[in-house]
């Protein structure tokens, strides 16, 4: 059974705690709630919520498995995965896939429509990612751009968990959806370099016959400041007090680009980022220090910038002179 849960990829379902940012807005858009729900069901939803989205992910997870089992043999290191290496019988792979994908939906479907439909276009992001004619990540630049529209998709679904009949800032779904971008085109980055060989690189992904060091530098640095500037709306527009996090935040964009300009660079395979732990750390402090700004006013930053202030209603409240 090993091989067919490996395919699955459980080890990645670290990244839908991104899922939590979405519940996080939410309860600042409406904190009410925060005080009226109870504390039990929210953990309740979350966990219910995060099964759901898991399986999704992993039904995704085979199907990419399966159909990139031709190219990850001309891979160094992904030859070993179970399918490549001849572990795993494709028809029970395909069934793997198809159930995951229906227990996911299943799942999904009592946490009302726009969480139901939001886990269902996380499958079928799945579906024109990985199955031809589509098959998004041949495509130069809409490699990165249909993977990384996954982490949109997370905020919504925790969104959707706790106001199920509102719609997010379309400023911080896109800003979400680029820094997705510059993640994962400094993880092709890292590839690239570290097979050292253009034509291997083709071999094992197709996209790389068009890519090259200068031009995924330059995306790279196109979907930070896209990134940034959608940011910018968002906290202009609702929440001048974020400002204060935009220098930790741009220190940790150059971090990461430390990082991923590293030989054999664990941006590769997110799953072993931990292993860097200073830039886990200091994550870490730029998450809670943007969720604190998120429900922490500072009235006279409004006077300084010029701004009107939101009027969503936030928790606390700090004076300062």
């Amino acid at each position: 059974m090993l091989p067919y849960i490996q395919i699955a990829r459980p080890d990645h379902w670290f990244k839908n705690v991104f899922m939590i940012f979405g519940m996080v807005l939410a309860f600042f858009y409406a904190p009410d709630l925060w005080k009226s729900e109870d504390p039990a069901l929210i953990f309740v939803k979350l966990f219910w919520g995060l099964a759901a989205v898991c399986l999704i992910v992993s039904s995704n997870y085979v199907i990419n498995e399966i159909l990139d089992a031709p190219t990850d043999k001309s891979h160094p290191e992904k030859k070993e995965r179970p399918i490549p290496s001849g572990k795993v019988w494709l028809p029970i792979a395909y069934a793997e896939w198809v159930i995951l994908g229906i227990l996911g939906l299943a799942a999904a479907y009592p946490m009302g429509s726009g969480f139901f439909f939001s886990a269902l276009a996380l499958l079928i992001m799945g579906m024109v990612y990985n199955i031809p004619p589509v098959r998004s990540k041949e495509w130069v630049y809409l490699d990165v751009l249909s993977e990384s529209i996954n982490n949109p998709l997370r905020l919504l679904l925790g969104w959707y968990l706790v106001l199920p009949n509102e719609v997010p800032p379309m400023s911080l779904l896109i800003s979400y959806w680029m820094v997705g971008a510059f993640f994962m085109a400094t993880k092709r980055y890292a590839e690239y370099r570290w097979i050292a060989d253009s034509v291997a690189a083709a071999k094992y992904r197709k996209s790389f016959r068009y890519y090259n060091e200068t031009n995924l530098l330059v995306s790279m640095f196109v979907y930070a400041i896209a990134s940034a500037l959608f940011l910018g709306i968002f906290i202009v527009r609702y929440r001048l007090e974020l400002i204060l996090s935009a220098p930790f935040l741009a220190g940790f964009y150059g971090w990461y680009l430390y990082v991923g300009l590293k030989p054999n660079s664990a941006v590769q395979h997110p799953e072993r980022l931990y292993r860097e732990r200073g830039l886990m750390i200091y994550l870490v402090f730029c998450l809670a220090l943007f969720v604190v700004l998120m429900f922490v006013d500072f009235p006279n930053l409004y006077d300084w910038f010029n701004v009107e202030p939101s009027k969503i209603p936030a928790l606390w409240s700090v004076e300062m002179r």
